[in-house]
């Protein structure tokens, strides 16, 4: 009887962890987004990638323009490994030709997508810029949150998205999925 009991225990404490681990899973829905020079950009049209990381960014925001460098040398890095980057302009601010010279000025070779209205931002709950959301080929989100953790380059300790793409090329589990991104808000329509 003892047994039995104990037995259900560890039953129901492993079933509470299966649905807490399905709760966290995430999926971002498609969408359609133009980037500054009116192309349509699907993101099932980078499905094929190897991992897809949606990156919130801004032209006018401090803190988005201290991480510019970094954005470029991780596309750099990574995009000959099967990695695909989107930056994603949700602020109303912004109007698309600032963000088109912001994304010329900095070197973005990486598509920069206008979000009018943040209705992408309103749906995956991006609150800042940067914010990093890293997408496997079935658009679940496997890494959410800063790119490092400091504005300053050369205070970073902790190497965030990077440690998240390397695990992901490693074919292993990502360690850290979430982490407090930071930066200015998402100047929304409402």
């Amino acid at each position: 009887m003892r047994n039995r009991i104990i037995a259900g225990i560890f039953l129901a404490a492993a079933c509470a962890l299966l649905l807490q681990a399905s709760e966290t899973v995430k999926k971002v829905e498609n969408f359609t987004l133009k980037d500054f020079n009116g192309t349509n950009h699907s993101l099932k049209d980078y499905a094929s990638s190897k991992a897809i990381v949606l990156m919130f960014i801004a032209t006018q925001c401090p803190v988005s323009n201290a991480y510019n460098e970094r954005m470029v040398l991780l596309y750099k890095e990574y995009a000959s490994k099967g990695i695909s980057f989107i930056g994603i302009n949700s602020n109303k601010q912004e109007p698309v030709e600032e963000i088109k010279e912001h994304a010329k000025e900095h070197g973005f070779s990486f598509p920069i997508l206008k979000d009018n209205n943040n209705v992408i931002a309103d749906k995956v709950s991006a609150s800042v810029t940067p914010e990093i959301f890293v997408l496997n080929r079935n658009l679940e989100v496997l890494y959410h949150g800063r790119i490092d953790d400091s504005r300053r380059a050369s205070d970073v300790k902790s190497h965030d998205l990077r440690a998240a793409l390397d695990a992901l090329l490693a074919g292993k589990q990502v360690a850290v999925t979430e982490t407090k991104a930071f930066g200015c808000s998402i100047k929304r329509i409402h």
